[in-house]
């Protein structure tokens, strides 16, 4: 090749690179709308961007990757957490943990009611963009590094959920183990369960730890104050995932006004048998 025909390449080549760029760039405005659930901008949506902005949120925390990554990702925080979930917090986050033992440093923004409700009406549109899969995995908050101590390791537990079955044997649920489909589900339900709970003593996060939660659900289904329906363990865990402001327990960090943080979402996006797969596998941890 001369040096005639490596200028005519050269820019060629950046011709039609630029006219890609260009026809991409436009695809990508075009799509944007839809993508952004733009219909669903409201002046409250607005106003709570004004107020993420006023306090220096993006300082700490991230929104589509884009911020300080001092503190966790808060895409997808309205789907993991709840809206009744974060506007406790955001009144007052001090009682949500111990800063001496976590040394997590959340400041109290000192934000009106009207405020906190529509940073929440912001973070939940924001949470239901079209973000092509980011974030990759579940917001990590304290605990979640040792959320699977005492679980089975996932490549175990993909193995006895995919155990082979002879030929000719069609596959049902009584052919493979409820238990580990349980612990499936528990790591990839949306939002999943262990963005909020841990399975390690004393590792209370979002939502209290799991440790022991067999012997604890024995102790209030069957106790004079219990409001629910459950008649043994396996049933009030799922009771706690298919409604979850059924029993409230007074005095727990976990509600507000008698309404559970837990998202009350399940009962629609879990088919019955993942809820009773789930309830057999926390089940396991007495």
């Amino acid at each position: 090749m001369n040096k005639r025909q490596a200028r005519l390449f050269a820019l060629g080549s950046t011709a039609i690179a630029t006219l890609a760029f260009v026809a991409l760039t436009i695809d990508s405005h075009r799509q944007f709308p839809k993508l952004t659930n733009a219909q669903n901008i409201t002046p409250a949506v607005t106003h709570g961007k004004n107020v993420w902005h006023k306090n220096n949120c993006i300082n700490c925390h991230t929104l589509f990757g884009e911020g300080a990554y001092y503190a966790p990702d808060l895409t997808k925080i309205a789907q993991q957490r709840g809206a009744q979930y974060l506007k406790v917090y955001l009144r007052d986050p001090s009682k949500f943990y111990d800063e001496q033992r976590y040394r997590r440093l959340m400041p109290k923004q000192d934000m009106t009611d009207a405020e906190i409700a529509d940073l929440v009406a912001f973070l939940d549109w924001v949470s239901k963009v079209d973000n092509q899969g980011w974030p990759p995995r579940p917001i990590l908050v304290t605990g979640a590094s040792i959320a699977a101590t005492g679980t089975r390791p996932p490549d175990q537990a993909a193995a006895v959920a995919n155990t082979a079955l002879p030929p000719g044997t069609k596959a049902g649920p009584s052919d493979k183990d409820p238990v580990a489909l349980g612990e499936a589900v528990f790591r990839t339900a949306s939002p999943a369960c262990i963005s909020c709970h841990s399975l390690s003593p004393g590792a209370n996060m979002a939502g209290p730890t799991l440790a022991g939660v067999a012997t604890r659900a024995q102790q209030i289904f069957t106790s004079k104050d219990y409001k629910g329906k459950a008649k043994n363990v396996e049933s009030y865990i799922s009771e706690s995932i298919m409604d979850p402001s059924a029993h409230i327990i007074p005095g727990a960090m976990y509600s507000a006004n008698g309404v559970s943080f837990m998202p009350n979402t399940y009962s629609k996006d879990l088919a019955p048998e993942q809820v009773a797969q789930l309830a057999a596998y926390l089940a396991t941890y007495k």
